[in-house]
């Protein structure tokens, strides 16, 4: 039985003026403002919905012509429909720990975080890993890393709390101890221990050498995986997204889409990049001679690899080309090989599989741009590959996206988070390059946005209100900072609609609301292309439609 359809037993339920009922069949949505995003951006006055399909889009008096005796018609009530809002990168799994664990976004300092992690210790079982996420050294007054010193009196429990950006991890002496770290254990490939003066380590650890500790950290269990996932899903729906490209899928996560789609729990459309990860590698490959393929009802696609070529800006670790203006000693880090990467690339390739790889800093975008080119230049087809972030770019790189057919893959929010030290990492001539979204767009490149979350809000009207002003909530700086890379409302409104299908080759399925495709759409209370970008923040999602099915009412 279908999600929800328990609700079509009982009356229909109002929201505003008992305008829009809480589930729908066959159905006709009118009379509030419908923005269908297809080829010229039109507006409509109706949707016939069929099924979990989109019958008609356009007139009232034809949209009466094609529906059914028995169809609802749903009216609007002078809200603004528009097709689903797609996040085309972010972490699912990781939103759903996110929610679970510790919540560091906030946190002021080292010792408020102490604070924070104290706090659990007494209802946490002895021994069991207390975890956290969203600390970010960037925001405090000192501007360093933390230490272990810093979560003194924690000993009780290993600690393990992973920086906003996901891409270094902080932990307390009892999990150093636990995990064997000490002076004499060497850097991994691609990875680096921050170490004191005398060589000891300081307790944080960045990209591939947070694999020293999370490899001591107990796998969650299948009922864990689920409460996670479920839980993402359910806060995704609520904030208007009806799906994601999500970044880094493991064995464990398709088998949780299985058990989710079974109990008619899976009220999401995602679209897997599998991991290769080391340890999700053998699995990977197994995927690949599958090919691409859909799973779960269909609303769970396999056809993207994730790869990495660099880390974070944040922790200095994105491959730069010449040293940091903050660090000079300093050029980030390659997390895999040249070598490794087009290896990878090629074999995704020969399996019919898109290849989408993390790329910060302006070294790690040339590196994967020259590998791409060169299994692209062998192949011919229609790959879309993607270049995740393309957040510092040297300016004569970026019309090679256009050229060889590279998507960038960028997230708005990802600029106003950084914005406020980005300058420092790079230098003002550097700075041109980054987050600069309307020279591809001038250069005539889908644009798919995303939000990275759990490293920045899931919520795609913050997203576009990053993109459309390039301040932060509260309106800083005056103007936007470097304002002329701003997006126009519809841009953005692209960016998580039709770009997003393009860049998950959907676009024949979602995106835009026409006849033929899916049944998915969001639903405002304002029109977003008419109003100021202010407002964007005060928009609220009434209601989210998947398949023809409301997943979310905010009436409940």
């Amino acid at each position: 039985m279908r999600l929800y359809v328990w609700i079509c037993t009982v009356a229909w339920v109002a929201i505003s003026c008992g305008a829009i009922p809480t589930a729908t069949a066959d159905a006709v949505f009118h009379g509030g403002t419908i923005y269908t995003i297809a080829e010229g951006n039109p507006t409509v006055e109706a949707v016939v919905v069929e099924g979990d399909r989109i019958v008609y889009a356009g007139s009232l008096t034809e949209a009466r012509r094609h529906a059914g005796e028995g169809a609802r018609w749903i009216d609007l009530d002078g809200k603004t429909m528009i097709p689903g809002l797609v996040d085309a990168h972010a972490h699912l799994k990781g939103i759903g720990r996110y929610l679970a664990q510790l919540k560091l976004v906030n946190a002021s300092g080292p010792a408020e975080v102490r604070a924070i992690v104290m706090k659990v210790t007494a209802d946490t079982p002895p021994d069991r890993w207390i975890q956290g996420r969203g600390w970010d050294q960037n925001d405090w007054d000192v501007k360093e890393f933390p230490t272990w010193q810093d979560l003194g009196g924690t000993e009780s429990h290993p600690v393990y709390l992973r920086r906003v950006g996901g891409h270094a991890g902080w932990v307390n002496k009892k999990a150093l101890e636990l995990c064997g770290i000490t002076r004499d254990t060497p850097d991994p490939e691609g990875g680096k221990i921050i170490r004191d003066e005398q060589g000891e380590p300081t307790g944080i650890f960045i990209d591939n050498a947070k694999d020293l500790i999370t490899n001591h950290i107990p796998d969650p269990s299948p009922d864990e995986t689920d409460d996670w996932m479920g839980a993402a899903i359910r806060h995704c729906n609520e904030r208007g997204l009806t799906g994601m490209h999500d970044a880094g899928i493991q064995e464990e996560d398709l088998a949780c889409f299985e058990r989710l789609h079974g109990r008619g729990e899976l009220t999401f459309r995602v679209y897997c990049m599998l991991s290769t990860d080391d340890k999700d590698l053998e699995f990977t490959e197994q995927q690949l001679k599958k090919g691409p393929h859909a799973t779960a009802g269909d609303k769970v696609v396999v056809r993207a690899v994730k790869l990495y070529a660099d880390g974070a800006l944040g922790s200095r670790g994105a491959a730069l080309l010449a040293p940091y203006s903050d660090d000079p000693q300093n050029t980030g880090l390659l997390v895999e090989t040249p070598e490794e990467l087009e290896r990878l690339a090629r074999l995704a390739a020969e399996s019919g599989f898109q290849v989408c790889t993390h790329a910060i800093g302006d070294r790690g975008n040339r590196v994967i741009l020259d590998v791409y080119e060169r299994v692209l230049d062998s192949d011919g087809s229609d790959r879309r590959f993607r270049i995740e972030h393309a957040q510092v770019v040297a300016l004569e790189d970026i019309a090679r996206f256009k050229e060889l057919g590279v998507i960038p893959s960028m997230q708005p929010t990802h600029c106003t988070s950084d914005m406020y030290w980005a300058e420092d990492r790079v230098g003002p001539e550097r700075i041109k390059g980054a987050y600069a979204w309307r020279r591809y767009l001038d250069d005539g490149n889908p644009l798919p946005l995303g939000s990275d979350a759990p490293v920045e809000s899931v919520d795609p009207l913050w997203g576009i209100y990053a993109a459309v002003t390039r301040q932060d909530h509260d309106n800083w700086p005056d103007g936007g900072w470097y304002a002329d890379q701003r997006m126009t409302v519809l841009e953005a409104l692209r960016g998580f609609t039709i770009d997003a299908a393009y860049a998950s080759f959907s676009e024949d399925e979602v995106g835009t609301i026409e006849a033929g495709k899916l049944a998915d759409f969001t639903i405002l209370d304002r029109d977003i292309l008419h109003i100021t970008p202010c407002e964007l923040l005060d928009t609220r999602v009434t209601h989210t439609v998947v398949g023809g099915e409301i997943v979310f009412s905010s009436s409940h």
